[in-house]
């Protein structure tokens, strides 16, 4: 990309933390702008090198993203990955943030990726298939395009593909949209398949 193009660069030195390779990892931000930063891993990550780190990328380039000292999460794609002087650095370009997620991660205790799928819940021995709106270390939001009449604290089974998940969870709070349909907050009781790999909690 060109000067002209390139978005102006601020240079800092700030912290956060990376979602790659099912670990969280620690950044040093040495430039930021309104489209990316670049990111330095902290020097005690025990990672081969930047092979480990473009195998890890191999499937998805987008990785979760949290800056606690400029209150942002969210996603990002790594543009491009480099070793320097014995040092691996991320460029990285910024897709879906949140600001001001600090009192958010705070009062929900674990981070909340957003997250599309779907996956199938029962309640009174009835299947209902669901879509996720966002999903955590600790539960899920998930959207049902029906009316489904259950009380807070409720429990049900559900199978969610995507994660590889099957277990029980409880319904915290749920919600009547004016469609007809239903939106539901779920957190995990028991989990009989699966553990909760590709979603970081950071603050969990």
């Amino acid at each position: 990309m060109s000067d002209e193009k390139r978005s102006y660069r601020k240079t800092l030195t700030s912290h956060g933390v990376i979602y790659l390779l099912n670990q969280e990892l620690n950044i040093s931000v040495r430039n930021l702008s309104i489209t990316g930063l670049l990111a330095e891993l902290d020097a005690d990550i025990v990672i081969n090198g930047v092979d480990d780190v473009l195998q890890g990328l191999e499937l998805s380039p987008t990785i979760d993203l949290y800056l606690p000292e400029m209150r942002l999460a969210g996603e990002a794609d790594v543009v491009r990955a480099e070793k320097i002087d014995g040092q691996i650095y991320l460029a990285l370009e910024f897709r879906n943030l949140a600001y001001d997620v600090n009192n958010l991660l705070y009062k929900r205790k674990a981070y909340r990726k957003l997250l599309s799928s779907s996956g199938h819940i029962v309640f009174n021995k009835e299947p209902y298939l669901f879509l996720t709106q966002n999903v955590s270390v600790e539960g899920l939001m998930i959207h049902l395009k029906e009316k489904v009449l259950v009380e807070p604290g409720a429990i049900a089974s559900f199978d969610f593909p995507r994660l590889n998940l099957q277990g029980d969870v409880k319904v915290i709070w749920l919600d009547y949209e004016d469609n007809g349909y239903t939106l539901m907050g779920l957190q995990y009781e028991r989990l009989l398949k699966g553990q909760i790999d590709g979603i970081p909690g950071f603050l969990s």
